[in-house]
């Protein structure tokens, strides 16, 4: 229970650490918010009633103390491109099909990188393990960008199994939306897979050779239950961390896989954010990106106490 409260603190620390560098960064970045809403037009008496308006005069802790207490309740303020557009409304709109395009890319990544792990540990040096070491050679060299373009060209173009460009929301048809995100999660699973397949592998062989492992087949254990009995559960601890650091990276957005899909996802929203200077939604992404990670990482520590006993003698 202390270890969860530690972690329950770190947490809160963390999140507010980041979110006041990151309003104070946008704060001191060349720019003027207002004048980006209102345009090159705008006369100086505008400019200084927006600003007025929108607390730009306020000083930065004042600010931030306006934005922290807004935030805690959902309300990140308005976009400044689309003006009278909430960012929690912008954020409602595109976080669940970054969502599903993370649980898409998760389930492919588990249900093919884990046996395929064990199985290239158990049959090591042979025929399977050669030829996928190869394969997750070539899948972790390819850069996500290039594969997402051979996926719309092949699967796109040439077959024809989905039209690209022509996202349709999960609000107004779900099984569409899935069909068609199931090719960018593809491209986003494709180089994770290959990552926890090597990063699986080496883990099961690192355990192999250990001396409990001669113990329970002196013991007269087959393999497959001192593989799936005792290995298996002593391996998974690195590999729960590296599958949070990808659990992480995906739902901050796979920026790169949307802007070539066309998804209208977080990490789309964020560059075009970025490029319009839109730094109340960027913030707000920023928090979410962070939340997520932390999270995750909150998430892992709790999960190691049941997979290693002397975390939580500790």
């Amino acid at each position: 229970m202390k270890l969860i409260i530690r972690k329950l603190i770190t947490l809160i620390i963390t999140l507010l650490v980041i979110s006041f560098l990151s309003f104070a960064a946008f704060s001191l970045i060349p720019g003027d918010a207002a004048l980006t809403r209102l345009g090159q037009d705008a006369t100086p008496q505008q400019l200084a009633a927006l600003r007025a308006e929108m607390g730009l005069d306020d000083p930065l802790p004042e600010r931030y103390a306006d934005w922290l207490a807004g935030a805690l309740r959902g309300d990140f303020g308005e976009s400044y491109r689309y003006e009278g557009t909430t960012v929690a409304s912008l954020l409602s709109q595109r976080l669940p099909v970054t969502v599903l395009l993370a649980v898409l890319s998760l389930i492919m990544i588990t249900a093919v990188s884990l046996p395929l792990g064990i199985a290239c540990a158990r049959y090591s040096g042979k025929w399977l393990d050669i030829l996928v070491n190869q394969l997750t050679q070539l899948a972790m060299a390819i850069p996500p960008f290039f594969l997402g373009m051979i996926l719309t060209y092949v699967f796109g173009l040439t077959l024809r199994w989905f039209q690209p460009g022509d996202f349709t929301q999960p609000s107004e048809d779900l099984a569409a939306c899935l069909s068609y995100l199931a090719f960018p999660a593809l491209a986003v699973a494709l180089p994770k897979i290959a990552m926890v397949v090597r990063f699986l592998r080496g883990s099961v062989l690192s355990e192999m050779g250990k001396d409990y492992v001669r113990t329970a087949f002196s013991k007269g254990n087959s393999e497959n239950g001192v593989l799936y009995g005792h290995v298996l559960g002593n391996a998974m601890i690195p590999v729960v961390t590296f599958f949070a650091m990808v659990i992480a990276e995906i739902l901050a957005g796979s920026i790169v896989v949307e802007q070539v899909f066309s998804v209208p996802g977080v990490g789309r929203l964020l560059i075009s954010s970025i490029s319009d200077r839109d730094y109340p939604v960027v913030q707000a992404i920023v928090l979410y990106v962070a939340a997520a990670t932390v999270l995750i990482n909150f998430a892992v520590d709790l999960l190691y106490q049941l997979l290693d006993p002397r975390v939580r003698e500790a």
